[in-house]
């Protein structure tokens, strides 16, 4: 059941590797879980709660079956790469009907109505003609 977890020593400290990032050991459980990109803090508690681990207990403190646990229910949300590639396919869908989300992807302007004359300022910056 352990086989996938990571745990490895580095200059004397142990580091834990859940979904490819190495969560700090010092800190609390829910707030190195929001290391993940994809997981906040409400995502992290909920995942404490299906671990049954309690919120306020450091990463160096918990076993290897705790954190075998947290890893399985980790594993359940899309997080990271997998999360990152949904984002830029749903954007490149978007940008592939031509609808006018898509066109103002495209243009690199804002995307949700906000106004243009006087802000999004860096946005008209940043963008290639």
């Amino acid at each position: 059941m352990i086989k996938f977890l990571i745990i490895f020593f580095q200059g004397g400290v142990k580091v834990v590797r859940i979904a490819g990032v190495n969560i700090p050991d010092n800190k609390c459980i829910f707030i190195s879980l929001s290391y993940i990109y994809g997981i906040g803090i409400f995502r992290s508690k909920l995942i404490c709660d299906l671990s049954k681990v309690n919120y306020y207990v450091k990463v160096k403190k918990l076993s290897i079956n705790q954190l075998e646990l947290i890893r399985i229910n980790t594993s359940k949300f899309l997080t990271e790469g997998n999360l990152r590639r949904e984002n830029m396919l749903n954007i490149k869908r978007l940008i592939d009907l031509n609808c006018y989300r898509g066109s103002r992807h495209k243009k690199k302007l804002p995307v949700r109505g906000q106004r243009t004359k006087t802000n999004a300022k860096t946005s008209k910056k940043l963008r290639k003609f």
